[in-house]
């Protein structure tokens, strides 16, 4: 059943976001929900781990689940380039499959038959690990970031809450110091939002922080690598 609340609508790239109308907030840039994600964080974030450190394996967490998309792009990345991804997802609140399957994100896919297995996979990856071949794995965890915990450890964090204005308990310095102790050394933390309170608690950490240009609508994003832990 289709939640009240929350409803599809196409953004001016073509590709499909959803507007949850209590929050009143879009899942990704109206702009473009696929060039937001494709820059923010398969660009700036993990094309810019790999082509940095030349890994083969990769892990990756993922704030804020939502629809996927960043999950598909990578994976599609990983693929393409002979990569080993493990990806694991944080998501309080899962949309349910009937609106999964409202997207249309097998037409910015280099391999568009992805769809496919996402769909079959989708509830499935809520409850357990779920694998695409013996390397590529998903999970997805039906928690809230406070309650999340791991005994692996993340070479890139890509951190896709909505805005602080509109969930601010996610962006405190508690909730980022929480997230980034699942970071490797050397890691990346990667988010599409830029604020001095992010900067000073990333810069306390021990992270360097880098302000590339933003997705379109916004001037800047955020990269920051934990140069100690």
């Amino acid at each position: 059943m289709q939640p009240e609340n929350i409803r599809s609508i196409q953004t001016e790239d073509g590709s499909t976001t959803f507007y949850h109308a209590d929050l009143n907030e879009h899942y990704h840039s109206i702009h473009g929900a696929h060039q937001e994600s494709q820059h923010v964080y398969i660009e700036n974030g993990l094309q810019y781990f790999h082509q940095k450190t030349s890994a083969k394996q990769i892990a990756i967490l993922e704030m804020g689940f939502g629809t996927g998309l960043n999950y598909l792009l990578s994976l599609d990345y990983a693929l393409n380039k002979g990569l080993s991804l493990a990806y694991t997802g944080i998501e309080a609140y899962p949309l349910p499959l009937s609106l999964i399957q409202q997207t249309n994100y097998q037409q910015f896919l280099i391999k568009p038959e992805l769809m496919d297995w996402y769909y079959s996979k989708y509830e499935a990856a809520l409850l357990s690990d779920q694998e695409i071949t013996g390397e590529q794995t998903l999970q997805i965890m039906e928690k809230k970031l406070a309650d999340f915990t791991s005994d692996k450890k993340y070479d890139i964090i890509y951190f896709d809450a909505f805005a602080s204005s509109k969930q601010p308990a996610l962006w405190t310095e508690e909730m980022i110091e929480h997230i980034c102790q699942f970071l490797n050394d050397k890691g990346i933390f990667v988010t599409y939002s830029v604020t001095g309170n992010l900067k000073r608690c990333l810069r306390k950490l021990g992270f360097s922080i880098e302000r590339p240009n933003g997705a379109l609508g916004k001037r800047e994003m955020m990269r920051a690598t934990l140069t100690q832990l």
